[in-house]
């Protein structure tokens, strides 16, 4: 069976839709990966992108959008309702199919 784990990263940037832009198709360039949702929330100033796939690819597609939104996201001039960390808040990897808790906290 085919290990499958999706991937929810928060970006600390929910209004300029060119620089979503720009980090999600870092996402999308990396074969075996699918964009599920984009989730940019104004108010906030944060995205919240969803995507799948096997492990090596989805660890791929994080690092190259975390790298992309530290490049691109100037936290010196953040504002938003939601408290925020980093240009990256959050990068969470949930298991789907054929993998457990264990093996995807191993990545």
């Amino acid at each position: 069976m085919k290990q499958l784990i999706e991937c929810v990263p928060n970006f600390s940037e929910g209004r300029d839709m060119n620089i979503i832009k720009q980090i999600t198709d870092q996402i999308e360039s990396v074969d075996g990966i699918r964009l599920l949702d984009v989730d940019p929330g104004k108010a906030t100033n944060r995205t919240v992108v969803t995507f799948v796939g096997e492990p090596e690819p989805v660890l791929e597609a994080a690092f190259r959008a975390i790298k992309k939104a530290s490049e691109l996201i100037d936290m010196s001039k953040h504002s938003g309702e939601h408290p925020r960390f980093g240009a990256t808040d959050v990068c969470p990897l949930i298991p789907v199919s054929g993998i457990s808790m264990d093996e995807t906290a191993e990545y």
